[in-house]
């Protein structure tokens, strides 16, 4: 596939017809990863030209949905960057534990291995009894694997890992059972997780909320859109909250910076003032 077949215009045409037809707006994410993903589906469906694909879109309703697996990153894994799991032990955890009921914010939750980790983190400090994670996103197939909560068994070497790396108190096996090449994780860290869709594009903040985790999801918008997801966010949150971002990912340049101070630069965390 020539990428001459994937030209702006092309791509914006596309994009505005998925928002009027699908209400998913996805015409101010960053355009150059956006390109790449528009040219693997192009492959996937065997489609010549964005026009094209285009034109099958709006025949064919049922084919949005997978072409969702290429319009978002579903990049995830239980424990990801260890340090960042470490500092809500250290850093967050001792504030945490003075609220009497808690509310998790996991924004752009993929297919919810973070959420399972923040559940687990909150399991070993003895709060997932009295916390609710919200875990969103707005791809339904990535929610459905979610909410299941089955892994392939191969990942979780690594997930172990990460786990070790980032203070865990115990064995990550206590906390999933193994069947044949899956992996289904413990039904109270599924009890403690409501999954549901929303758009930090489209949608306002639903929940007032301690502490806000939103990684990896940033560094795909624009900056105009960056700025209307860090206000969600912000307003998603209560006063002295917490907010994680992924580690390429900053407040620093954003007009909201002011409504927060550092807390941890390297783990990406800060908290509303």
């Amino acid at each position: 596939m020539s990428r001459v077949d994937v030209d702006d215009d092309a791509v914006e045409r596309l994009l505005e017809t998925i928002y009027h037809a699908y209400h998913h707006d996805f015409r101010r994410y960053a355009r150059a990863s956006l390109r790449r993903r528009v040219e693997a589906a192009l492959g996937h469906f065997r489609c010549d030209t964005v026009e094209q694909l285009q034109t099958r879109l709006v025949a064919d309703a049922g084919m949005f949905t997978e072409l969702l697996r290429f319009l978002t990153v579903q990049v995830s894994e239980m424990f990801r960057d260890p340090w960042y799991f470490r500092a809500l032990r250290d850093q967050v955890v001792p504030y945490l534990e003075t609220y009497p009921n808690l509310k998790i914010w996991v924004a752009g939750c993929a297919t919810g291995e973070e959420a399972y980790s923040i559940a687990i983190v909150l399991h070993e400090a003895g709060l997932l009894h009295r916390a609710q994670i919200y875990a969103t996103d707005i791809n339904p197939e990535s929610l459905r694997i979610a909410e299941a909560g089955v892994y392939e068994l191969d990942r979780f070497a690594r997930f172990t890992e990460n786990y070790q790396l980032a203070g865990g108190t115990g064995s990550l096996a206590d906390y999933y059972t193994a069947a044949y090449s899956g992996a289904m994780l413990d039904r109270s860290l599924r009890q403690a997780i409501l999954f549901s869709d929303h758009s930090l594009a489209t949608d306002a903040a639903f929940a007032e909320v301690q502490l806000v985790s939103c990684r990896n999801t940033l560094i795909y918008f624009d900056k105009e859109l960056q700025e209307r997801a860090i206000g969600v966010l912000r307003d998603g949150l209560c006063r002295r909250g917490f907010l994680g971002l992924g580690s390429k990912e900053s407040l620093m340049f954003s007009r909201h910076a002011d409504a927060f101070r550092e807390l941890d630069r390297e783990a990406r965390i800060y908290r509303k003032i």
